[in-house]
């Protein structure tokens, strides 16, 4: 099984990318997981919200992982996780870093922030921190020896780059 994770900073089309994706390569795909929840909640977040999700990211994983597809797609994953806990509670639990280190993903597709900015009650990082948190997660995503690929342009032409970009790296027919 070859598993592609979408990520990238807020507001970049990854949940259209992803599920795109999924579409086009007829595999499953796991929707992300955090804006439900944090969606769903009546207070602002805490630590043990995002370990929560964590946890949950792991098990929607696995539980997709059962039917054995030939390709997973995963609209964001543990990297944007683990900066997301750096950045708001200045450490994260070492569960990520483990489970990062004993589940290679195959490609990362960055969504870049080269579209505008749509606000939302859960959207946090408008303007510069969307390139601040580019940054981070590409510096992450590089620590941990896995490939990726920078996805840009708007609407059709962003949906034709990631999945010539995954089409590429998978060595799948045009």
């Amino acid at each position: 099984m070859k598993t592609i994770v979408v990520t990238g900073p807020e507001s970049t089309g990854k949940t259209a990318v992803s599920a795109y994706l999924a579409e086009a390569l007829n595999c499953p795909w796991v929707p992300e997981y955090a804006r439900e929840y944090i969606g769903s909640l009546t207070r602002t977040y805490t630590y043990d919200d995002l370990l929560h999700i964590t946890e949950s990211q792991i098990s929607q994983k696995k539980e997709a992982e059962k039917s054995n597809p030939s390709i997973l797609v995963l609209d964001t994953w543990l990297i944007i996780t683990k900066v997301w806990f750096i950045e708001v509670f200045n450490e994260y639990p070492e569960c990520i870093d483990q489970y990062l280190a004993n589940h290679r993903i195959d490609l990362y597709l960055i969504c870049l922030p080269d579209i505008p900015w749509v606000p939302d009650p859960l959207r946090e990082n408008g303007g510069e921190k969307r390139n601040y948190l580019l940054k981070r997660y590409m510096e992450e995503i590089k620590n941990s020896g896995s490939e990726f690929v920078l996805i840009g342009g708007a609407d059709e032409k962003r949906y034709a780059n990631a999945l010539n970009a995954v089409k590429h790296h998978l060595k799948l027919s045009q």
